[in-house]
């Protein structure tokens, strides 16, 4: 059986599939971010869902980078996890 971090790793020597690839990092990132607040916490997602006063899909859809929460749900988040909501923007360099 072939792993997928296997097959992954071969892709990413194909320009057009690591173009790709990277051009979701930006979609997934807030994923990550809930995904590592939650185990950080020691949290299940429906432990956090208890705190938020909301379904454990909800949480799973969120972490699965599916839905894009709106900031007063991530603050409620922020907060059933112990953790600070942090916003921030950062410069981007275009190549010309």
């Amino acid at each position: 059986m072939t792993d997928v971090r296997d097959l992954h790793k071969a892709w990413m020597e194909d320009p057009e599939y690591r173009s790709e690839y990277d051009a979701l990092d930006e979609e997934f990132a807030l994923a990550r971010a809930l995904i590592t607040a939650r185990t950080q916490a020691g949290l299940t997602q429906a432990e956090v869902a208890k705190r938020m006063q909301t379904t454990q899909s909800v949480i799973a859809r969120m972490e699965s980078g599916r839905v894009r929460p709106t900031t007063q749900t991530l603050e409620r988040f922020a907060k059933a996890t112990g953790t600070k909501l942090r916003i921030s923007f950062e410069a981007v360099i275009f190549a010309e």
